[in-house]
């Protein structure tokens, strides 16, 4: 396997070379994105940095006004957080597990997740940390919860602490302060794992509702739409009588979600498919209907249609165009709404985890941005919040951005690092 993946690899990397004389000069980025023709890739494009981490004191580089810190370290591929309401803040580490490779492009793409650190051996738990002392800096660490499948979203209803795992919702009882769960919980709903394996998990302004993200198993309907049943959609669970529904579907792989509070709408942000070029299309930040379809894997960005893929006319015309576009194959994962007067020099909008691209020939993502928002829409430009997480000549990674939420004290953002094993903390200046 090593030496077919690595001479796969190397294929793939010379592709991505000769691709990117012709790469677009411009990202797909904003609510009316310049997005080019579809450019069907054949072999796919491989590209990562391999996983250097932070060392002699490197830190990522701030928006001005700003700094940042290490809030916990020597994590184990922490991907997301969810601070407690006495502001314990807790960190799912988990990695994806790769199902055994078919094809040569398969042992490539995992010798390449490989290189930095997204393949591997999962620790699988969810790890409590706590700042006793206030100065931004956790001391104590617990380990909240073990022996889980790929835990990842996280959310607290009452005394009620519900796990997102690879293959379902469960729930556990929890009791203010306390540092560890007990028992292994109560299984709430089912899902396929596999393929995008994240369930980010959302509560509703209410606390009476859960939703779910749950990507797709393959990159556009690859192994039939059977397989796909359930999946590309946002679940939503009521809690009180445990049902659980698809809210929206059509959306690939919805990872992080997030309330905006002028008009109470559910957001989330979604990583577009593979093999049409470097910014075709784009991933991107939208609100979710009830009831609404996004276009996978049968069209992207409203109704152009993807025509690798048999088509269903119905749900073509169906589809809803996207809010806002953030540039082709940025990995966009985590999100958060941040209030007016969080930050100094930026106001209320939506903070983004870009984990960084794989499919493109130029990288994209690595940062933690802000998209301003304006009586309930986006209202301008993405600005950079943390940068530096890619070397100049794109051949290190010092880290991979992911989940971002509110500080405990409401004047400062967490964000997970998986490849710096890091919990960063970016406050004023």
């Amino acid at each position: 396997m090593g030496i077919v993946a690595k001479a796969t690899g190397i294929v793939g990397g010379a592709v991505a070379l000769v691709r990117r004389f012709s790469s677009p000069s411009h990202q797909a980025v904003g609510q009316k994105p310049e997005i080019p023709q579809a450019r069907k890739q054949g072999l796919m494009t491989l590209k990562l940095p391999a996983a250097e981490g932070w060392k002699n004191g490197r830190l990522p580089s701030c928006a001005p006004g700003l700094r940042v810190n290490a809030f916990a370290s020597n994590l184990d591929h922490p991907r997301w957080i969810e601070v407690l309401p006495n502001g314990d803040v807790l960190v799912a580490e988990s990695k994806e597990q790769p199902a055994k490779p078919e094809t040569l492009m398969d042992h490539a793409a995992q010798a390449t997740m490989a290189r930095v650190k997204a393949v591997g051996k999962s620790a699988n738990r969810v790890t409590l940390w706590r700042d006793a002392d206030g100065d931004g800096v956790a001391e104590i660490r617990h380990v909240f919860t073990e022996n889980q499948n790929q835990p990842f979203g996280m959310a607290l209803i009452g005394e009620r602490f519900y796990l997102g795992n690879t293959d379902g919702i469960r729930v556990f009882d929890y009791r203010p302060g306390e540092t560890r769960l007990e028992g292994a919980g109560d299984a709430l709903v089912s899902f396929k794992p596999h393929g995008h394996w994240t369930r980010s998990l959302i509560v509703s302004p209410d606390r009476t509702r859960i939703y779910a993200g749950v990507g797709s198993l393959s990159n556009i309907g690859d192994k039939g739409m059977s397989v796909e049943e359930g999946r590309a959609a946002i679940w939503e669970l009521d809690v009180a009588s445990g049902k659980a529904r698809i809210f929206a579907s059509g959306l690939r792989n919805p990872v992080g979600m997030a309330f905006e509070p002028v008009t109470g709408k559910l957001w989330t942000v979604v990583n577009e498919r593979d093999g049409l070029g470097d910014e075709t299309p784009p991933d991107y930040l939208t609100s979710v209907q009830e009831g609404g379809f996004y276009g996978w894997p049968y069209c992207y960005w409203g109704r152009t249609v993807d025509d690798r893929v048999p088509q269903d006319a119905a749900l073509v015309a169906k589809a809803i165009q996207p809010d806002y576009a953030l540039g082709g194959h940025t990995a966009s994962l985590g999100l958060c709404w941040m209030p007016e007067g969080t930050l100094p020099g930026f106001g209320a909008g939506m903070v983004i985890g870009q984990h960084g691209s794989w499919n493109r020939s130029t990288l994209s993502g690595y940062k933690l941005i802000f998209v301003p928002f304006e009586n309930g829409a986006p209202s301008g430009p993405p600005r950079d919040i943390l940068s530096g997480f890619l070397s100049k000549d794109e051949k290190l990674a010092y880290g991979r951005p992911v989940g971002v939420t509110l500080g405990p004290d409401g004047k400062s953002l967490l964000m997970a690092d998986d490849v710096g094993d890091i919990i960063w903390r970016v406050t004023a200046a």
